[in-house]
C-alpha cells in the first residue's frame, strides 16, 4: 500500500480545487464517478502521445504497441476479478451495454413466454429495464426479490420464485447504489444453481470496494464500469463463463468480430473478439488497466477497511443531525460507503444546493433507483458516498453542512 491515505490525495489534483467562492471541494458522488489519479490521466495521454494505432489489425510497431496495451489491460482485469480465462473478459462501454449484451445475446435465445426473469427491488434501472423490455417482449414475467425495512433481502421470497419452476434467469446487484446494503452473492448463486438457473450479478458498485473472485462467488454472468473505480467513461466489462459466451449469438455485427463474411452469411471470431465489434475503446482500456495498477497497489481489503472505517464514523455522526433520516442498514459491516438520507419535508435537491454553497458534492434525486423510491414511500433522495480519498474531516464538514440544513429549515 502507499504510505499514507493523504499521500492518495496527493494523486488526485482535482481534490485541490476550490469552489463555490474559495469553499474547498469536498467530493461525496463517487457512487456516481469518481475520481481520476494522475497515473491513469498520464497513461492515456501517453497512449495518445506515443502509441496511438488500431489494434489487430496491421504489423507496424505503432498497431503492435497498441494491441499490446490493450491486451495487457485484458490480463490485468481478468486477474483483477480472478477470471479463470482471459477470453472470458469482454470489453464494454459500461455497465449497462453489459448488461443489455445478455439481455439481447443472452436473453433472447433462452427466455420464452410464461419464463420468469428476477431481479430485487434496490436494481439500479440498467438491471430493471432491460429485463423489462426483454420480458414484454417475450411474453415472459418480471418478478423481483423483496427487500425489508432496513434495506436487505429476504431470501425466502426468491425461494417460493424458484420453486415455481419457470425461472431462466436471477439478475442483482452485489451492492446497491443507494442504500449501499452488500448483497450475499454466494447464497443466492448457491440457490440459483440448485435450481439449474444461472445468474448476472450488477458489479458496478462493488468492484472499485471490494476485493471480487467471480470464480468463488458462483455467477454465471458480472458486469463493471471503469468510472467508477478511477478508470475512464465510456469503458467496462462483462465477465461471463466461457461455456455461456461461445452457445451467445454476437451482440453487434462488424470488423473484428468475425472470422470470414461472404455474400450471404458470416462465421464469427474466437473469444472475447466475437463481442468486441469495430475500432475497440483502445484509449480508455489502457486507462482501465492503469487504475488496476493503482487499485492493487493500494490492496482491495485495504481500500475496504478505510471506506469501512468512514462509513461507521459518518453513522455515528449523522446521527445526531435533527430530522435526518438515513437509509439501510445499521451495520456498517453489512453496506459499503454509500448513504442515503433526507429530511422531512425538504426537497433532496434543496438539501444538495445548500450543501454545495459549503463546496460539499453530493448527489440529490432517484439515482436511478424508482423502484426502490417506492419501496421506500420517496419521491428521491440525498446521497453520500466514500472513496480511498475521503477522509474523516470531509466527513465532518459533510455533517456540518447537513446541521447547516436542519438550522435553515428549523428541524428539530
Amino acid at each position: 500500500m502507499q504510505s499514507s491515505w493523504s499521500d492518495i490525495r496527493h494523486d488526485f489534483p482535482i481534490l485541490s480545487r476550490t469552489v463555490r467562492d474559495g469553499r474547498p471541494l469536498v467530493y461525496l458522488d463517487n457512487a456516481a464517478t469518481t475520481q481520476k489519479p494522475n497515473q491513469v490521466v498520464d497513461t492515456i495521454t501517453d497512449y495518445y502521445r506515443s502509441h496511438n494505432a488500431n489494434a489487430h489489425r496491421a504489423v507496424y510497431a505503432l498497431a503492435e504497441e497498441s494491441t499490446k496495451m490493450y491486451e495487457s489491460a485484458r490480463d490485468k482485469v481478468a486477474g483483477f476479478i480472478n477470471a479463470r480465462d482471459r477470453s472470458e473478459i469482454i470489453f464494454v462501454r459500461g455497465t449497462t451495454e453489459a448488461i443489455n449484451m445478455v439481455a439481447y445475446a443472452w436473453g433472447r435465445a433462452n427466455v420464452g413466454k410464461g419464463d420468469v426473469v428476477v431481479t430485487t427491488e434496490y436494481e439500479h434501472h440498467s438491471n430493471i429495464v432491460p429485463w423489462q423490455l426483454l420480458t414484454q417482449e417475450k411474453g415472459a414475467s418480471l418478478r423481483y426479490i423483496l427487500m425489508d425495512d432496513e434495506g436487505c433481502l429476504m431470501l425466502d421470497t426468491l425461494d417460493d420464485i424458484l420453486d415455481e419452476g419457470r425461472t431462466k434467469l436471477v439478475a442483482f446487484s452485489m451492492m446497491s447504489n443507494v442504500l449501499g446494503t452488500i448483497t450475499d452473492v454466494e447464497q443466492i448463486t448457491s440457490r440459483c444453481r440448485r435450481a439449474g438457473v444461472p445468474t448476472l450479478v450488477d458489479g458496478a458498485q462493488a468492484v472499485p470496494h471490494m476485493r471480487v473472485d467471480v470464480e468463488s462467488l458462483g455467477c454465471d454472468f458480472f458486469a463493471f464500469s471503469g468510472h467508477k473505480m478511477m478508470g475512464p467513461t465510456g469503458v467496462g466489462v462483462l465477465w461471463a463463463r466461457k461455456s455461456m459466451l461461445e452457445k451467445m449469438r454476437p451482440f453487434h455485427g462488424g470488423g473484428d468480430m468475425i472470422r470470414e463474411v461472404h455474400k450471404y452469411e458470416s462465421t464469427w471470431n474466437d473469444l472475447p473478439y466475437k463481442f468486441e465489434a469495430g475500432t475497440p475503446n483502445i484509449a480508455d482500456v489502457v486507462g482501465l488497466g492503469a487504475a488496476v495498477d493503482y487499485l492493487e497497489r493500494i490492496g482491495m481489503g485495504n481500500v475496504r477497511r478505510h471506506e469501512r472505517e468512514l462509513t461507521a464514523y459518518a453513522l455515528a455522526k449523522m446521527a445526531d443531525v435533527p430530522g435526518l433520516t438515513v437509509y439501510g442498514p445499521r451495520d456498517p459491516d453489512r453496506r459499503g460507503g454509500v448513504i442515503s438520507f433526507n429530511f422531512a419535508d425538504v426537497h433532496p435537491h434543496d438539501v444538495a444546493q445548500i450543501m454545495d454553497e459549503d463546496g460539499v458534492a453530493i448527489r440529490s434525486g432517484h439515482h436511478c433507483a424508482q423502484v426502490l423510491m417506492e419501496r421506500l414511500d420517496v419521491a428521491a433522495t440525498s446521497r453520500a458516498s466514500f472513496y480511498v480519498y475521503n477522509t474523516k474531516g470531509e466527513v465532518d464538514v459533510l455533517v456540518g453542512a447537513l446541521r447547516k440544513v436542519a438550522e435553515v429549515f428549523k428541524l428539530g
